[in-house]
C-alpha cells in the first residue's frame, strides 16, 4: 500500500471516531486529525509520481470495519 492510501485509512478511522464520539470537543479533535491525515495524503500523492494520476477520496469507513 502506498503512503497516501495509508494516510487515508488513518483519516477514515478518525472520521469514524468523530461520528461516534458523544463529546463535542472530542468530535472536533477527531475531525481535525482526519483533516490533517487528508493533507498528508495529498502531499504524499503530489510527491509520488506514480500517484499523481490517482484521485484521492476519503472513505467513510475503514475496510477492516466494513461488514
Amino acid at each position: 500500500m502506498v503512503p497516501s492510501e495509508v494516510f487515508l485509512l488513518h483519516a477514515a478511522e478518525c472520521e469514524y471516531m468523530a461520528e461516534f464520539s458523544s463529546d463535542p470537543v472530542n468530535r472536533e479533535v477527531w475531525r481535525r486529525m482526519a483533516a490533517r491525515w487528508i493533507r498528508c495524503a495529498e502531499m504524499a500523492r503530489q510527491q509520488d509520481p506514480r500517484q499523481r494520476a490517482r484521485k484521492i477520496r476519503l472513505h467513510r469507513k475503514p475496510a477492516h470495519w466494513a461488514h
